[in-house]
């Protein structure tokens, strides 16, 4: 198991004539984590930064341990914040022995930057010799995040935000940032979306969050009143193969089981069995089909939303009578619609099985041509985007988000404010994306317009409720472009090169046995950087077009 190693960054901010401002630093490309991507000042909490409380003033470890929600060693996550600002982009936020900000020419931001970052001195060593005092009420506290299972390295992350120190220039440290600037919220988001600036999930949410505040004054009264919740540490209860069973955070059913069951009572299941109905919201209940595989984790699910009178079905998967019959057993046969998110053949060859017996109307977009699609499905009614539903559980808001495939479809519970994403968000895996039908930037399109709608739970084709619904929105946008940027790196060195030697560069983190697999994703970016121009394919190899 990954150990996860506790660390801090630091949100510096700034007031200009083009609005509030924020410092990003670009990681180096050699770095075993996020390589290339513009993050906030930070690094992993040192082993010595509990020393440096001698060197705090403003609050002392036990009050920030509280805003933390730390028993103890809330301090040592600002301390490590500073000095790794320090190290990596030459700011140091402290006061001298009259309570003066730290000038711009002050030594220990050229010398003793250098001597810290070469480990010759140790930071408290560096703030005694020159008499400085570490503010940590300047500090204030937005942001906790850890990294989920996966990455090679897992770290359990603060995020502070202050101001600028006045009189300090920043400078990145050539070693494990190569570029730095000041960008608005505004600007840093719209390069990200246009694929100009790679940004991890716990950045964008930061960025949002300041982005929201005309200045830095404002900004920084919010966010010393009202530090973010503590996240989830201690396993949830539940029932696991009819035995008591403990969910622990990071696991996938945990957060269904800590909606389903609020009072911790240990009756929810940490488990997903074919053919059981579970209700899910007023009026909403998954039935998965029995159909687990690879591609289909524990098997399709299909979700009823009825209130006893009339009930709709989405997803009926896979023509397997004995799950509809259980859909129809369910509902006392009562179904006037079913729904489709797409037409892959796990998702909605049972629809033309459930208007044979019931005269439902078919509600979806026709299938594009190919082996992979249901050419059984032939909806009665073709839904726009935007378009809204009535539904005994209240209003669907119908979404096209096409990418995994060319009519996918999201529906969107606005009461519930609850997602139906079909293929489009997975649990535990990445979507496949397989041209031609499937299309990469239009993928990543429709995920960042998802982003804009009010939702906070995905029921996904697959698998368990998905709770941060945003949060997981970014993360797989992250990893897309994080695997783009991959491909054009492995372009730019190997290029030209045929489609499967790219795969071997840009996938090698991946097992022999799925690269055939990885080469349609390959393949799929390697369009997506066409498009953009940025790449081309002359005689089966691609090359790079960037300079």
């Amino acid at each position: 198991m990954t150990a996860i190693r506790p660390a801090a960054t630091l949100a510096l901010v700034r007031d200009s004539d083009r609005g509030l401002e924020v410092l990003l630093l670009q990681r180096t490309w050699k770095a075993a984590f996020l390589p290339g991507y513009f993050v906030f000042p930070g690094g992993a909490v040192d082993t010595r930064d509990p020393q440096v409380r001698a060197c705090a003033s403003g609050r002392d470890d036990a009050a920030v341990s509280q805003t933390l929600s730390l028993d103890e060693g809330g301090a040592d996550y600002m301390i490590a914040a500073l000095r790794e600002c320090l190290e990596e982009a030459g700011l140091l936020l402290a006061l001298d022995g009259q309570g003066k900000p730290v000038p711009g020419d002050h030594p220990i931001l050229t010398e003793g930057r250098e001597a810290l970052r070469r480990e010759e001195v140790g930071f408290r060593e560096l703030c005694e010799r020159h008499g400085l005092a570490l503010p940590l009420d300047r500090l204030a506290y937005v942001g906790h995040w850890v990294t989920p299972p996966g990455p090679p390295r897992r770290f359990d992350t603060r995020f502070f935000v202050a101001l600028a120190p006045p009189g300090q220039s920043a400078s990145h440290d050539g070693c494990e940032t190569i570029a730095h600037a000041w960008l608005t919220p505004a600007e840093a988001l719209t390069e990200y979306r246009h694929g100009r600036l790679a940004l991890g999930y716990p950045t964008l949410r930061t960025l949002r969050l300041i982005g929201d505040f005309p200045d830095a004054e404002a900004l920084l009264r919010h966010a010393h009143a009202n530090p973010p919740m503590s996240r989830p540490s201690r396993p949830w209860p539940a029932r696991r193969g009819g035995a008591d069973w403990q969910v622990e955070p990071d696991a996938p059913a945990y957060a269904e089981v800590s909606r389903l069951d609020p009072y911790r009572q240990g009756t929810a299941s940490a488990e997903i069995v074919p053919g059981r109905a579970v209700t899910l919201a007023p009026g909403v209940t998954r039935v998965t089909a029995p159909n687990p595989g690879v591609m289909t984790g524990p098997g399709t699910n299909s979700y009823l939303l009825g209130d006893g009178r009339d009930h709709l079905v989405i997803d009926p998967g896979p023509a397997d009578p004995d799950h509809l019959e259980r859909l129809l057993a369910l509902v006392g046969g009562r179904i006037s619609r079913v729904l489709v998110t797409h037409t892959h053949i796990d998702h909605s060859p049972g629809a033309a099985w459930l208007k044979a017996r019931t005269g439902a109307r078919l509600v979806g977009l026709q299938p594009p041509p190919g082996a992979s699609q249901d050419a059984t499905f032939a909806p009665d009614h073709r839904p726009g985007h935007g378009e809204r539903l009535a539904t005994p559980a209240g209003t669907l808001k119908v979404l096209h988000t096409p990418g995994h495939a060319s009519n996918h479809l999201c529906y969107l519970l606005e009461p519930a404010r609850l997602l139906f994403a079909g293929d489009q968000v997975m649990q535990g895996s990445t979507v496949v994306i397989n041209p031609p039908d499937g299309d990469m930037a239009a993928y990543i399109a429709a995920l960042h317009a998802l982003g804009q709608e009010a939702f906070d739970t995905i029921a996904p084709g697959h698998g368990f409720l998905i709770g941060e619904a945003h949060a997981a929105i970014d993360f797989l946008v992250t990893h897309r472009l994080a695997r783009e940027h991959k491909v054009a790196r492995a372009l730019a060195r190997f290029g030209p090169a045929s489609l499967e030697a790219l795969t071997r560069h840009a996938y090698d983190d991946v097992p022999e046995a799925r690269l055939g697999v990885a080469a349609r994703s390959a393949l799929a970016h390697l369009l997506k950087l066409e498009g953009e121009g940025r790449a081309e394919q002359r005689a089966g190899e691609w090359s790079s077009r960037e300079g």
